[in-house]
């Protein structure tokens, strides 16, 4: 699914079955549960922490989440989603070009 794509159904969705977005503010509070509710399966898979009884190991439901309110917010405020990302490779790669190459604390990782 493209990103484009993906801000089409979750607003068709929203206007289907959702009667209306949340507010900006509330979507961002919900965006930080959903983050957090990653940092917690990704604690226990992936930390020192170990799932406690009645959790489950759904860190593809959590990243869904994730991109889900992603989706809203963008939706809400105009962002294209598609034009953000590619404004963000260009970004990334004018300004880290060499900078993670030369990195000598991740070369030792590789």
């Amino acid at each position: 699914m493209e990103l484009k794509e993906l801000q089409e159904r979750v607003d068709a969705w929203i206007k289907e079955y959702g009667v209306r977005y949340f507010d900006e503010l509330t979507n961002t509070a919900v965006l930080m549960e959903e983050v957090g509710e990653v940092a917690r399966v990704m604690a226990r898979r992936y930390g020192e922490q170990s799932f406690k009884e009645g959790e489950r190991d759904n860190l593809a439901e959590e990243l869904g989440d994730v991109l889900w309110v992603i989706a809203c917010l963008a939706n809400q405020t105009g962002v294209d989603l598609t034009e953000a990302m590619e404004a963000n490779f260009a970004k990334k790669t004018a300004r880290d070009e060499k900078r993670h190459k030369n990195n000598p604390k991740i070369a030792r990782h590789s």
